[in-house]
């Protein structure tokens, strides 16, 4: 009887609740006839339907039936920028669409790097067009470096990047790093986004650097004049920078409109990060995981030395399917060390021919593989790359491997030369006026340190020649990298 009584009352409350729902009216959906209550009657716009873009989708959280076909598609259906019209776009579109072998080595460099880039940006909400910003900044070259010494795909100047924690030293620069310099990249976007409140005042200061764009905002404000992008008074580069991502998004979107030809790139990292835990030199690495030299190099462009330290750098990255084999082949070696390369600090300042004979290298090799240009002296506390020895055990400590910096001064050079002596000159006083050795003084005329001259007799000095100003830490890289020219020089960047 119980069990009755529960039935009947269950029953009865369903009851009642399909009358509450057949008769209530809904707080949200709009009635399609005052003449019917009914919930099953289909409900009807009052107008036509009109489509929404993949922007307008996305900001309403509208799932799509099905993943992008591939990456292009995908950073079609992120754009969230506002477009930006105007001859400087068109004048840009055909820039681009003229140069189709051009767009085409862009982009199959880009083929590495885009996957990562679009996955960051969604995971922090941005807009997907973003990651065609390094098509502006280097072509997607990340050993680009500009002529006002501005580095990597996204074009970091060496000041921003220590604000960014990019380190700069003997063995990396992670300005040239691909998921550092992208992760500092967006941090930098986002917090310029944040500041000017637009992408557009975002991008600007990304090329010429917040201070000039807020200095700019302010005298058209002083003057009652407009603040938009369009409206701002900025340097030619800074002003053609938006158009040109605006064409290349432009071209992306709708590539059948400028006769270009994109390749495909499928929705799939292209990458994966590897941990490394010993020291090991980039030609084994390559060797280990089955890759080309130059791929294994395009993929980890940070490491610009021989060696890569794992106390610095504790990842690499390899292409997808030779991770596993690299894992393997690493487990299994036994060939003997991993890396052939070491670390050593000069302690106390040293001609170049005394450390490679301290270090058992040729001078010339000490030189090559430094970057160490004639007539300079190695600075004390200095660091170099030297052979490592079969006995060495230990890798190099983490402080070397993030803070190692090679710091050279110019040898002292000296020129045979004579100068008339004057009354009452003596060996003492010609050192003295000089600042030389008296016993040197003496030496070099064949006389006692305490002889004196006659007046119009001709000493014989040696004085030092100036060769060559201070020179820092890759000197001798400098002439390579100038030879590598970017698409956007970036005179004026803060990057």
């Amino acid at each position: 009887m119980k069990k009755l009584l529960q039935a009947a009352t269950l029953a009865c409350l369903f009851w009642l609740a399909g009358c509450a729902t057949s008769t209530a009216p809904s707080a949200t959906a709009p009635q399609a006839s005052s003449s019917t209550n009914s919930a099953h009657t289909p409900q009807y716009p009052a107008g036509p339907l009109a489509p929404i873009t993949a922007a307008q989708a996305a900001a309403m959280g509208v799932a799509m039936m099905s993943p992008p076909a591939d990456l292009w598609e995908r950073i079609r259906r992120g754009y969230a920028m506002p477009d930006l019209d105007g001859d400087l776009v068109r004048d840009r579109e055909q820039w681009y669409a003229s140069r189709p072998d051009y767009i085409q080595r862009m982009t199959e460099r880009s083929s590495k790097y885009l996957f990562h880039i679009v996955e960051e940006l969604e995971l922090r909400g941005m807009p997907t067009e973003l990651a065609l910003l390094p098509y502006i900044e280097s072509a997607f070259n990340p050993q680009a470096v500009s002529s006002a010494k501005a580095a990597g795909m996204w074009q970091f100047m060496p000041a921003t990047g220590n604000d960014f924690q990019l380190r700069q030293n003997i063995f990396r620069d992670d300005r040239r790093d691909v998921l550092a310099s992208t992760r500092a990249a967006l941090d930098y976007l986002q917090r310029l986004h944040n500041q000017f409140g637009n992408w557009h005042l975002a991008l600007a200061a990304y090329n010429w650097g917040e201070g000039n764009v807020a200095r700019a905002i302010a005298r058209n404000q002083k003057a009652g004049l407009g603040i938009t992008y369009a409206e701002l008074s900025m340097p030619a580069e800074t002003r053609l920078y938006v158009p040109k991502l605006q064409a290349v998004k432009n071209i992306v979107a709708h590539p059948e409109l400028f006769h270009a030809e994109l390749p495909p790139i499928e929705n799939h990292p292209y990458f994966q990060a590897v941990d490394i835990a010993r020291d090991i030199d980039v030609e084994l690495a390559a060797r280990l995981a089955d890759v080309d030299l130059e791929d294994f190099k395009a993929l980890n462009p940070s490491a610009h030395r021989p060696v890569i330290l794992a106390a610095g750098t504790p990842q690499i990255l390899l292409p997808w399917d030779n991770a596993q084999v690299f894992r393997r082949n690493f487990e299994a070696y036994t060939e003997g060390q991993y890396a052939s390369w070491t670390a050593w600090t000069a302690p106390a300042t040293m001609n170049v021919a005394a450390v490679a004979q301290r270090v058992g290298m040729r001078e010339a090799d000490l030189r090559s593989i430094n970057g160490i240009p004639p007539r300079m002296l190695i600075k004390a506390g200095s660091t170099l790359i030297v052979p490592r020895s079969a006995k060495m055990q230990d890798d190099v400590d983490d402080h070397v491997a993030d803070h190692a910096q090679l710091s050279l001064t110019p040898e002292i050079v000296t020129r045979r030369t004579t100068v008339k002596a004057g009354k009452r000159d003596t060996v003492a006083s010609i050192a003295r006026r000089y600042k030389l050795n008296p016993a040197s003084v003496a030496d070099w005329n064949n006389v006692k340190p305490g002889a004196a001259f006659k007046a119009g007799q001709q000493v014989v000095v040696y004085l030092p020649v100036k060769v060559h100003a201070p020179v820092a830490r890759g000197a001798a890289k400098s002439l390579k990298a100038a030879a590598i020219k970017p698409v956007s020089a970036g005179k004026g960047a803060q990057r």
